[in-house]
């Protein structure tokens, strides 16, 4: 779509996705004002400055989006020669936080890695290296992915991330994406479709009959993820202490109604959602925006998702195709996995909006893999016509 050449008498197009640069621009600019008109007021209360969340994430959104930008100029075959670093990379930093003094705790979480005046989530950038790995071993594999043991590789190097996720920092929600897109990018590589439908079914067979096993036997476990679970399945009976993020997210998309209360009149923001500007702040925004504002930030993100989706599909290689698959895998199990918890659909896992929610090492690398995907779409050529 930029710049067009002849090649053996036919005319080609050398493409570049200004459709998905707008939308991750529009994106943005929706998140950054929902998450001004979300936090102002606790904001104010705890630091004496309204702005202070917004002003953060505006600025490392800003930069972001110039690294995206920069990133989409440089060709993705170099990713090949970075993938074992950015695996290891997210390892090592998750086993920082786990075992040395650099692990930094936040809200009772200690997922995150202090570096100076720099602090990082490392499974954020073991997201990326698993993404980037896996496609890499993928091709490299071959026809070999069909064999048991082509397979097991895969599967493992896709869990020991997954699962350090889970016992390093005690983040369940990012164990499950990083697992997620494991077995998303081994299943559309795999020949066979199968064995696929017969863990799904096996799996699904298991979890509910966790969940009918807990709802039996420990509804008085101490244990945090039970109580989670069972949050989720009564949560009147723990309206006053767990299940009080919940109902509160509950009532604020229940009175938003269809057009909402109008932005910034949200009442559940000063202070009856805690945290709203991280993991609910979807039910702000039903609140305020009403269901019609959030079907259409659904939307913005279906649309995202279709031109990751083509780009996927017009790959000129198999290595680009896969690490866009797994951008996409990865945003579209993060934002379904967020608004699922908001809506009380799934227990508790305290995951973020993508561009909405505040964090600065989640904006950072989601932009750097934005910028993946233009450079695999900066190789798309399309015949005219």
């Amino acid at each position: 779509m930029a710049m067009m050449q002849k090649k053996q008498g036919q005319k080609f197009y050398h493409y570049y996705d200004y459709s998905l640069v707008a939308a991750v621009i529009l994106l943005t600019c929706f998140g950054l004002m929902m998450l001004y008109s979300t936090s102002a007021y606790m904001a104010k209360i705890e630091f004496g400055d309204d702005m202070y969340y917004f002003r953060k994430q505006a600025l490392i959104s800003v930069g972001s989006l110039l690294c995206a930008l920069v990133i989409a100029r440089v060709d993705y075959h170099i990713l090949r020669y970075f993938g074992s670093l950015l695996y290891l990379a997210g390892i090592a930093g998750m086993l920082a936080v786990w075992w040395t003094p650099l692990g930094q705790e936040v809200n009772g979480a200690k997922r995150w890695l202090k570096l100076g005046p720099v602090q990082l989530q490392p499974s954020e950038i073991a997201k990326i290296g698993v993404i980037v790995l896996l496609s890499y071993m993928i091709v490299k594999i071959g026809k070999n992915i069909g064999t048991a043991r082509g397979f097991f590789i895969l599967l493992f190097l896709g869990f020991i991330p997954g699962m350090l996720a889970y016992v390093a920092t005690d983040n369940l929600s990012t164990g499950l994406i990083i697992c997620g897109i494991t077995a998303g990018l081994i299943f559309v590589a795999h020949p066979k479709t199968l064995p696929f439908l017969a863990a799904l079914i096996g799996g699904a067979a298991l979890a509910a009959g966790g969940v009918a096993l807990l709802v039996m036997n420990v509804q008085n476990s101490s244990s945090f993820r039970i109580r989670r679970v069972l949050v989720w399945l009564y949560p009147e009976k723990y309206s006053d202490t767990t299940a009080y993020q919940t109902l509160q997210g509950l009532y604020a998309i229940g009175s938003g109604g269809i057009l909402g209360k109008g932005l910034g009149n949200s009442a559940q923001k000063l202070g009856a959602v805690p945290e709203a500007q991280n993991d609910m702040i979807f039910s702000i925004i039903c609140e305020e925006l009403g269901i019609f504002g959030g079907a259409l930030i659904l939307l913005l993100f279906a649309y995202l998702l279709y031109r990751l989706f083509f780009i996927a599909q017009n790959a000129p290689d198999l290595f680009g195709s896969l690490i866009v698959t797994g951008i996409f895998l990865h945003i579209a199990l993060q934002v379904v996995l967020n608004v699922c918890v908001v809506l009380n659909l799934i227990p508790t896992t305290g995951i973020t909006l993508p561009f909405f929610s505040y964090g600065g090492t989640a904006i950072l690398f989601l932009m750097a893999e934005m910028g993946m995907a233009l450079s695999v779409a900066r190789k798309i050529q399309l015949q005219e016509g």
